[in-house]
C-alpha cells in the first residue's frame, strides 16, 4: 500500500498556503465564488472532469480510473461564518464580520491536496473518485441544493466519505464511530398571542410574557419526562422577544429554539411534545400559541461497513492506539442528506493543540486549529479510497 501519510506530509507547505489563503478570504453560504473558482481551476489543471455551479456555487470533480469499479464520493464544505475574528493570526480574515470559524478552509485545502494525490494513482484505480466541494453547510442546506442539481448522478456514488477537523480532540488522533454521530435538527418558532394593556392593570390583559416564562420552564420536561432515558434529545429556547416599554404589557411574544435528536422515535416524541407544551401552557394562561416547526437536517448516521473500512484506514495511518470510537455531538450537519442515499462514513480528525493556544471551540471568534491535522485527514481519506479502488 502507498505510504499515504508521507505523501500527505510532502504537501504540507501547499496545504498551509491554500488554507491560509482561504482563511484570509472567507465567503458565506452560497457566496463562495472565489473559493469555488480556485478549486475548479485546480481540478481542471489536474485533468478532472469538472462541473461548476452545482447547488449554486458548488464544484464537482470526477477522476476516472483505468478499470471499472466502485465510485467513491468525498465531500468538502467551503462556507465561512458571519463572525468577526479575534485570533490575531497573521492570516486572519481580511473581511470584517466574516471568518472561517469551523475549519472549512482546512477542508477545502485537504480536498485540493487529495485531488493531487489521486492523480498519481489514476492508472491503477479500478473505479472513480468524485470530489464534491459543497456550499452552504452552515445552515443553508447546500447538500440538498447539490442533490437537486444532480450531484449524486453521473456517476452514481457507491460510497460517501467526509472528514471534519475537530476542535474537541487533540491533533494526532482520529475518531471513527458507526451509527449516529451528529443529530437531526429542527427549528421551532412560537408566537404567543395575548392581550396587551397597561403594566399597572394586568387584570385587564392576557400577559404573553408570563405565559412565555412558564412555557420555557415547561419545555424542560420534554426531555426529562417524555423522551426515553435510553435515547438522546435536546430542546433549547434560543430567543425570546416581547415588549418595548417598562409599563406596557405587550400583545405578543416571539420565541424560537431548536430540537436535536438521534433516533427517529425520540425525534417524533420531541416534536410532538414541544408543540403540545407550547400550545397547552399558552392556553392555560388564556393566551394562544402559534407554533411552526421546521425540519432542517436528519441525523448523520454512519454505515457500519464503510465505517469499518475508514477505521482500518485510520489505524494504518496512525496506529490503533490513536484511533477511537464514540465521538458524538448534538450539532447537526447536512452531510446527513448524502448519507441517507449513499452508505458512508463521516469521521472526526483531531485538530486542537492547547499548548499552542489552539483550543477554542467551533464557531468561536478565537477558533483556529493545528494545521498538521490537515495532513492526517488527507492521509486517512487517501488510504480509505485506496482500500476501495486499488
Amino acid at each position: 500500500m502507498i505510504p499515504w501519510l508521507t505523501a500527505a506530509q510532502s504537501k504540507r507547505e501547499q496545504l498551509i498556503a491554500w488554507r491560509r489563503d482561504f482563511h484570509r478570504h472567507p465567503e458565506l453560504a452560497y457566496a463562495e465564488e472565489r473559493t469555488a473558482s480556485i478549486v475548479a481551476a485546480h481540478l481542471e489543471r489536474l485533468g478532472y472532469r469538472v462541473r461548476t455551479g452545482v447547488g449554486r456555487t458548488g464544484v464537482v470533480g470526477v477522476l476516472e480510473g483505468a478499470r471499472p469499479g466502485p465510485v467513491v464520493m468525498v465531500r468538502f464544505d467551503m462556507d465561512a461564518l458571519p463572525i468577526t475574528e479575534e485570533t490575531g493570526a497573521e492570516y486572519a480574515s481580511t473581511i470584517p464580520g466574516r471568518m472561517h470559524a469551523c475549519g472549512h478552509d482546512g477542508h477545502v485545502a485537504m480536498g485540493m491536496g487529495l485531488a493531487e494525490l489521486l492523480t498519481e494513482i489514476r492508472d491503477r484505480m479500478a473505479g472513480a473518485v468524485k470530489l464534491v466541494f459543497q456550499p452552504a453547510e452552515e445552515g443553508g442546506n447546500g447538500a440538498e441544493a447539490m442533490i437537486r442539481d444532480g450531484v449524486l448522478e453521473d456517476p452514481r456514488p457507491d460510497v460517501f466519505l467526509a472528514a471534519h477537523l475537530w476542535a474537541d480532540r487533540p491533533v494526532g488522533s482520529v475518531d471513527v464511530t458507526p451509527g449516529p454521530v451528529m443529530a437531526a435538527a429542527e427549528r421551532w418558532v412560537c408566537t404567543v398571542h395575548g392581550q396587551g394593556g397597561h403594566g399597572a392593570l394586568p387584570h385587564q390583559t392576557v400577559d404573553p410574557i408570563v405565559a412565555a416564562a412558564h412555557m420555557v420552564c415547561a419545555l424542560q420536561t420534554v426531555v426529562s419526562r417524555n423522551v426515553s432515558p435510553l435515547e438522546t434529545a435536546v430542546v433549547t429556547v434560543g430567543a425570546i422577544h416581547g415588549g418595548d416599554a417598562f409599563n406596557v404589557i405587550p400583545a405578543q411574544v416571539e420565541m424560537s429554539g431548536t430540537i436535536r435528536t438521534y433516533e427517529p422515535s425520540a425525534r417524533e416524541v420531541a416534536i410532538r411534545r414541544v408543540r403540545e407544551v407550547l400550545e397547552g401552557v399558552a392556553g392555560a394562561f388564556g393566551a394562544r400559541a402559534e407554533v411552526t416547526i421546521v425540519s432542517l437536517t436528519p441525523a448523520v448516521i454512519n454505515d457500519p461497513k464503510v465505517t469499518s473500512v475508514v477505521r482500518q484506514a485510520a489505524e494504518a495511518i496512525l496506529g490503533p492506539e490513536r484511533v477511537t470510537s464514540g465521538e458524538r455531538t448534538m450539532g447537526s450537519e447536512d452531510a446527513a442528506f448524502f448519507l441517507r442515499q449513499v452508505p458512508g462514513c463521516y469521521f472526526f480528525v483531531g485538530a486542537a493543540n492547547p499548548a499552542r493556544g489552539l483550543g477554542a471551540p467551533h464557531h468561536n471568534p478565537r477558533f483556529d486549529f493545528d494545521e498538521e491535522a490537515m495532513e492526517i485527514g488527507l492521509a486517512v481519506l487517501a488510504q480509505a479510497i485506496g482500500l476501495y479502488l486499488l
